[in-house]
């Protein structure tokens, strides 16, 4: 294990994972892929709700169109809950997403797990997966970290 890692429950560790979510979800929002690819592990695998499996490059190549403001006219993460366990760490969240689409709008969740590798002194993404979340399961709105309207980031209130 890495001495790096001394104390995995650090707050200097916890914030720097808090920090990487966001960016993970600011560089969707905003189709930054030279910043997405910066933080993903050479053996990154996606996995989509469905199971599909998508490896770097395709899920890559996906996420430089993938975010549409003018489409997906809402977006927040909540219910964020971060895990270390050694030099994995487990970054989970629930995103809440409205569509727009021929003059109607659809709302729904979906939780991902992202797992983190630290290795070479820093954190990358070797797993995303995705994963479809039930209307009776949804996480209240007390749990929102962040809001994204129609691709902006909204201020914190507070």
């Amino acid at each position: 294990m890495q001495t790096a890692l001394r104390d995995h429950q650090s707050a200097a560790v916890m914030d720097e994972l808090r920090a990487l979510n966001a960016r993970f979800i600011h560089n969707f929002v905003t189709n930054d892929v030279a910043s997405h690819d910066a933080i993903l592990h050479p053996d990154f695998i996606n996995i989509w709700p469905t199971g599909q499996r998508s490896d770097r490059a395709t899920y890559l190549k996906y996420w430089a169109t993938a975010f549409d403001p003018e489409v997906i006219v809402y977006w927040d993460v909540r219910d964020e809950l971060i895990s270390v366990i050694g030099d994995i760490a487990l970054v989970r969240s629930t995103n809440k997403c409205t569509r727009r689409r021929d003059g109607s709008e659809v709302t729904g969740m979906t939780t991902y797990t992202d797992t983190y590798l630290f290795e070479n002194n820093a954190w990358k993404c070797i797993q995303a997966q995705l994963t479809a979340v039930a209307p009776e399961h949804y996480p209240p709105d007390d749990t929102i970290v962040s809001v994204y309207i129609e691709g902006r980031l909204q201020p914190r209130a507070g």
